[in-house]
């Protein structure tokens, strides 16, 4: 190992609450522009345009040119139910085990979001109540290639199904002809109904707008690269999307008490992503922050995405020392982050304090990495600061709630009386009269 390996941690930014500049620098650690690159949006828009009048052929077409697949016709790239189940009965048996207990990990946890229709009748015999629905039809896109993610499969999909989505429609690229099989089989474990091995902006004009053969969508989930993500915020209107999604996140709060080591692997969880991942230690001593680095300069070499994990830390992570759990939770808080583990003796204690968190990850033996495959909860979850008003998806993104009003006579009569009043305090004339017509003389 040489002298610079194991000097790297010196380059990963220190930060110390309470000095004069720390809000400046971390702000500056922070920034991330999500989707502004405008060659990007200008490729995007032409792609967008050309599916919505021309669909199949102008699948076909980048698919050849982004993918290096050449076909025919849109058949040759729709996957058979049968082929799906093919790929998950030729698992190796130690995979399709953790496939499928993940799956119903997963399936036992979105069960408890599901929510039900509602009503209540007031005195005078008025109805008012809520109608829960599934969306009917959900697109689903999930990266293909080297860059496969068999849990975004079940993490997608599954919630829809509990919701009671009747089409579930993945996409996902197999450039050069380059197939996942776990991709496959999670697909037919999660009962996700019509695979098309189409990727890219195009995979997501053709859900938002409908061709000859991919149906048009209401709802466009799962995450891309920056294509999609433009391509995503494009098509929002014409579809619902669920979010735009930045690079990984980890927050790890730690009393120093926890295993260097295991706060290390945790902060190469989110590293190895890619390049602009950010991994963020705080902690309230400065020695274990010591050693941490120690930890780093050892893992670190014999990672596999080394070099991946490296630039993230260097270009994103952090360091920061606090005098106390407050402070802690202030950096925190202010941070929003994706990911949050609570590496301290009483996680509990301080759980009220925490107001912005994707996902909360609680006490020593939590690591993230449990939460991304099957621990239960989604690991689709707001980035960028986004979760002081985002969510993780769940089965609550694939149903839709309508209002249900049913008025007595009598009901309609007294409450025609304050609509008459407002109405016409509007200036809305027919709002007033139509609502005077069901009072009773």
């Amino acid at each position: 190992m040489s002298d610079s390996s194991n000097n790297f941690s010196d380059e990963i930014r220190c930060l110390q609450f309470g000095q004069a500049d720390f809000e400046e620098r971390l702000s500056a650690l922070l920034a991330w522009e999500s989707v502004s690159d405008t060659g990007v949006a200008d490729a995007v828009a032409g792609i967008l345009q050309n599916v919505k009048d021309r669909g199949d052929q102008a699948v076909l077409e980048y698919t050849e040119r982004f993918d290096r697949l050449a076909v025919d016709s849109m058949d040759a790239l729709e996957v058979p139910a049968e082929r799906l189940q093919q790929a998950l009965q030729g698992l190796p048996a130690e995979q399709r085990s953790a496939l499928e207990f993940a799956a119903s990990r997963v399936r036992q946890y979105h069960a408890h979001q599901k929510q039900d229709s509602w009503q209540y009748t007031e005195p005078d015999g008025t109805v008012l109540g809520q109608k829960i629905s599934p969306i009917e039809k959900v697109g689903i896109y999930v990266p293909g290639g080297k860059a496969s993610y068999p849990s975004s499969v079940l993490m997608n999909a599954i919630p829809a199904k509990v919701a009671g989505v009747e089409e579930l429609i993945m996409v996902v690229p197999t450039p050069g002809g380059e197939i996942n099989e776990m991709v496959f089989a999670a697909a037919a474990i999660a009962g996700v109904d019509r695979v098309f091995t189409i990727g890219g902006a195009q995979a997501v004009a053709a859900l938002a707008y409908g061709t000859q053969t991919v149906p048009k969508v209401d709802k466009i989930v799962g995450p891309g690269n920056i294509y999609v993500a433009t391509a995503k915020r494009s098509v929002f209107g014409e579809v619902a999307i669920d979010m735009i999604a930045g690079p990984s996140e980890i927050l790890i709060i730690c009393d120093g008490e926890t295993d260097p080591d295991w706060i290390a692997m945790d902060l190469f969880s989110q590293a190895e992503h890619d390049e602009q991942a950010q991994s963020i230690l705080v902690s309230t001593d400065a020695d274990f922050i010591a050693r941490v680095k120690v930890s780093i300069d050892k893992l670190l070499p014999g990672l596999e995405r080394s070099d991946i994990a490296r630039q993230s830390l260097r270009d994103r992570g952090a360091m920061i020392l606090v005098e106390n759990l407050e402070q802690a939770i202030a950096v925190s808080n202010r941070i929003a982050p994706e990911h949050l583990e609570l590496s301290i003796a009483d996680p509990e204690s301080i759980l009220p304090s925490i107001k912005h968190a994707g996902a909360i990850f609680m006490g020593r033996h939590t690591a993230e990495a449990l939460g991304d495959y099957c621990a239960g909860p989604n690991h689709v979850l707001p980035t960028s600061g986004t979760a002081r008003f985002s969510s993780p998806l769940g089965v609550y993104d694939f149903q839709k709630r309508s209002s249900l009003i049913m008025c007595s006579e009598g009901g309609a009569s007294e409450l025609g009386k304050t609509a008459s009043v407002l109405a016409r305090g509007e200036s809305l004339e027919a709002h007033a009269r139509s609502a005077e017509y069901r009072i009773k003389s």
